[in-house]
């Protein structure tokens, strides 16, 4: 198992992972998501902490460490200290079909930020 947690995050260590109850793990810091992938050999299981702070490629590599038969394990803030969400909170649909359900995967949706979803629609 490898965890990585975003560069400048250095609260109470730079290579582990701290609770604010004071428990810690061992982990990478990256200064991107696509530099996880650097760090994934011999490894089963991938743990991402803090994924609020990572950029918007975070979604798509993990998605490929799952397609390569990783376990992905991501923790993080979905809202912000207003209760405004982070990061990619729509599924945006690539086509034109107007039903409620659509059973899809990343040939029909995509997530999107608010800005780049408003822009689309």
């Amino acid at each position: 198992m490898k965890i990585f947690k975003p560069y400048f995050d250095n609260r109470y260590s730079s290579n582990k992972v701290v609770s604010h109850d004071s428990n810690k793990i061992k982990s990478i810091s990256v200064k991107n998501s696509k530099e996880i992938l650097k760090h994934i050999e011999k490894v089963e299981v991938v743990g991402i902490d803090e994924a609020q702070f990572f950029d918007e490629n975070l979604y798509n590599i993990c998605n490929e460490l799952a397609n390569k038969g990783l376990r992905v394990i991501v923790t993080g803030l979905d809202m912000d200290y207003e209760g405004k969400p982070f990061g990619a909170q729509y599924s945006y649909r690539k086509n034109q079909n107007k039903d409620l359900l659509l059973l899809g995967e990343k040939d029909i949706y995509e997530p999107l930020c608010r800005k780049c979803f408003q822009k689309k629609h």
